[in-house]
């Protein structure tokens, strides 16, 4: 069912309208987003060609082709060309417009003009300098979505150095366990946070990082909240020297604004040259360190943004996320575009369900992400936000991290007239959305609009043949310049090769099972494997049981997640199964609890802890999360697992018994 039809003026009023017609005078005529999609993903030098050229990316030195080979992994994009994604950030704005407004549970409402932004930049860059911070070097970050995150992200990336960050609700052991597989030189740290009404603590777990990662000789104390850190260097002395080059770097990027930039200030890199790292949720093991490199982050996120969010100079992004998920890398490249970024740091609910709407009348925001579990939320409580408030600026409505139902779109429908709803979904593995909508296409209940310009998207059975009306595995067949550069510490490429193209040779398996439409749309059916997304935050399985069976009552333990179809948390479960002795009772609960709460997070805390025999494994070792789900949602015992396949055959039957089938 088509819920809202393409708009007849589309070409006239949107940025892909804008693209059409530049298009148009390269000779390219496309009559729909179905003959654009199909150019994009077989033109691969022409298309990606367009967006350096529409979206005015300067290299320092040209490319010498835009990708020679199409064969993945290995895809060599732009070879030769060399850029930096912080001059490409930092190049739009007048001096005097917004750039960053942030909302705090912790302080007052901040703001920073282009100007003071670019300032406070270049004063970040001279200060990482002295640090001896250079090219290649790593700089990691345990701070809130605050304005000095964003300051020193772009200050990272203009020196050629390499970011990272988690949000500081991460427990210690979750944070080294990340930031200590990349050895960074510097770390920024705040001492604690205010998250509601609640103040919460850090110095505890600061400390604790600070002493598993040896290789930083220096650290950087953002002040947010109440508390000092002996021993480590104020933000503001990091501060205290300018360097003009940036600060004096104003508009000057391709078609919008005609005057070229000044490149002084931004270390020239390669196209792949390392411009993050972000980290997967865990789920197998130690959480896989992602590579991202600066042209295929700053081409795929100005495609994206421009294109698809319809973003453009003057316009505003509210997209509510933490340091720790690839929303906020893609919310900085919001400044790509020139259009400025809303920062939110706290409980998203706090003090109520209505506050982030407030915030998007206050700031007038012309993008507003939203999870789908906070939209069904509103939905349920009754909330009619665009007659409360004045919406009138919201043209888009984004959502993502988990599938929306199809009562959401239809409230969004109705409350929400004249407002684009463009659901996607992507991934830390690429930075970006791999399906998604834009305003060339039409929104229908229920589903994904379709593939995202540049993504040959397909469904495969387990034969690798492509499946249209039927769920199959999510598949990329030809290469994206934002697929990772690699992972940090796989020299060889081996766990890289194995992660994504050991399934199909070739062709990156994405681990989502997905269902395409006939008319191009699709419907997200959920992770292919046993990552954990509560609250439309991913949370890894690995995790758990590695602080969970550190527990001298604890022999093993297996978590799930039954989603809750109106949006939701859902019910997390943890099953444990105890040592010779041992008692499940209230004070052990307690203790699970506490425990994964102070080396994780309170997401992390289950909603049920149940003591069982023993945690159903495969014969090779592997502990079996999904037929587990599977039996507590009412599958039969025959349909989830062969019980010739268990270490243990009888491993099941608690997990039977508790969703009251027969064993």
């Amino acid at each position: 069912m088509i819920l809202r039809p393409v708009a007849s003026d589309v070409r006239e009023t949107t940025e892909i309208g804008r693209y059409l017609r530049w298009l148009e005078t390269r000779g390219h005529f496309f009559d729909g987003y179905a003959a654009l999609h199909r150019w994009s993903v077989t033109d691969l030098d022409g298309f990606w060609s367009s967006i350096k050229d529409f979206f005015g990316v300067r290299f320092a030195t040209p490319a010498t082709a835009v990708v020679p080979d199409r064969t993945m992994p290995g895809t060599d994009w732009f070879p030769g060309a060399t850029l930096n994604y912080a001059e490409h950030a930092l190049g739009h704005g007048p001096g005097g417009a917004t750039a960053i407004i942030a909302y705090s549970q912790t302080r007052d409402r901040t703001e920073l003009t282009w100007a003071q932004l670019r300032d406070q930049v270049a004063r970040a860059r001279a200060g990482l300098a002295r640090l001896g911070v250079g090219r290649g070097d790593r700089v990691v970050a345990y701070l809130p979505n605050i304005p000095e995150a964003v300051v020193a992200y772009l200050a990272v990336a203009s020196l050629g150095a390499i970011w990272a960050s988690c949000a500081p609700e991460f427990g210690a052991r979750s944070v080294v366990d990340r930031f200590g597989q990349i050895e960074p030189r510097v770390l920024l740290t705040v001492s604690g946070y205010r998250y509601g009404a609640k103040d919460v603590d850090r110095r505890a777990e600061v400390a604790e990082i600070r002493a598993g990662l040896p290789t930083a000789e220096h650290v950087v104390h953002v002040p947010y909240g109440e508390h000092d850190l002996p021993g480590t260097l104020a933000w503001n002395d990091l501060l205290t020297e300018s360097a003009g080059d940036i600060r004096a770097f104003g508009p000057g990027r391709g078609l919008r604004h005609p005057e070229p930039p000044k490149a002084h200030g931004f270390e020239p890199v390669g196209f792949a040259h390392p411009l993050c790292v972000l980290f997967s949720s865990g789920t197998t093991g130690k959480p896989k360190a992602i590579v991202h490199g600066h042209g295929g982050i700053l081409l795929e996120h100005l495609k994206n943004h421009g294109l698809s969010w319809d973003l453009r100079p003057g316009d505003r992004i509210l997209w509510f996320s933490t340091t720790a998920w690839m929303m906020w890398n893609a919310l900085v490249s919001g400044l790509l575009t020139g259009a400025s970024i809303v920062l939110v740091d706290g409980n998203p609910l706090h003090p109520d369900l209505a506050w982030q709407w407030r915030l998007a009348c206050e700031t007038r925001a012309t993008l507003m992400g939203a999870s789908p579990g906070f939209l069904m939320a509103c939905r349920k409580a009754g909330l009619d936000p665009a007659a409360e408030y004045d919406l009138s600026a919201l043209r888009q409505l984004g959502a993502a991290g988990s599938p929306l139902p199809a009562e959401g779109f239809h409230w969004v429908h109705e409350r929400f007239p004249g407002v684009l709803l463009n659901v996607g979904s992507g991934g830390t593995d690429v930075c970006s959305g791999i399906v998604q909508g834009s305003p060339l296409q039409p929104v229908r209940a229920g589903e994904i609009s379709g593939p995202c310009l540049g993504v040959d998207a397909k469904a495969f059975d387990e034969h690798g043949a492509e499946v249209v009306g039927e769920l199959g595995e999510l598949v990329i067949t030809a290469p994206m310049p934002s697929m990772p550069v690699g992972f940090w510490g796989d020299e060889s490429g081996k766990r890289y090769r194995e992660t994504y193209f050991s399934t199909y040779p070739g062709v990156w398996r994405h681990g989502d099972w997905i269902r395409f439409t006939p008319e191009g749309g699709c419907v997200i059916a959920g992770r292919s494997d046993a990552t954990l997304n509560r609250g439309g935050v991913r949370l890894g399985t690995a995790e758990f049981y590695a602080v969970v069976e550190e527990l001298p009552e604890i022999e093993d333990s297996l978590v799930v997640h039954l989603e809750d179809p109106a949006g939701g948390n859902g019910d997390l479960r943890l099953f444990v199964a105890l040592r010779s002795g041992a008692e499940l009772d209230d004070a052990l609960r307690r203790k699970i609890a506490s425990a994964l709460r102070t080396a994780l997070s309170p997401r992390h805390v289950p909603d049920a802890i149940t003591a069982v025999p023993s945690i159903p494994r495969n014969r090779t070792g592997k502990k079996l999360e999904l037929p587990v789900k599977k039996l507590l949602r009412g599958a039969r015992p025959d349909d989830v697992a062969a019980r010739d396949v268990l270490a243990d055959p009888a491993s099941l039957d608690p997990f039977v018994a508790l969703a009251g089938g027969p064993a």
